[in-house]
């Protein structure tokens, strides 16, 4: 009986999945290089409405980073999972954390948003 609830992965398939899921993270590193880029030059040009822009782009970029680093673990754990039990225990941690993250990520970006809103808005 516990052979049959097994969640077996053919070898094959799993071993193409490892090569994806390296290639993913790879691609993700790549963008996150070229995003922390682009954020960086926004440095020196100290007009309110750029410094104000690049706090949230910031914030932006660390927690997509954040998400997709999750994201990606969470399918690594998946690919090792042993069974069933296994993969719904897994995927039930990852909806409860990412729902809380999300819901403190949006806190801060509407902070960030009107703080810089309220930044533009002072007089000069």
């Amino acid at each position: 009986m516990e052979q049959n609830n097994r969640f077996e992965i053919p070898k094959e398939l799993r071993t193409m999945a490892e090569a994806s899921f390296d290639q993913a993270r790879k691609a993700f590193e790549g963008f996150l290089s070229s995003a922390q880029q682009a954020v960086s030059s926004f440095e020196g040009q100290g007009e309110a409405v750029r410094a104000s822009a690049k706090d949230v782009s910031v914030k932006a970029i660390t927690f997509a980073e954040k998400n997709i680093a999750a994201s990606l673990d969470y399918a690594e754990h998946l690919l090792k999972a042993k069974d069933m039990t296994e993969v719904m225990k897994l995927h039930s941690e990852y909806v409860q954390a990412q729902m809380r993250a999300l819901a403190e990520q949006a806190s801060e970006i509407g902070q960030a948003v009107t703080k810089a809103a309220l930044d533009v808005a002072k007089p000069k």
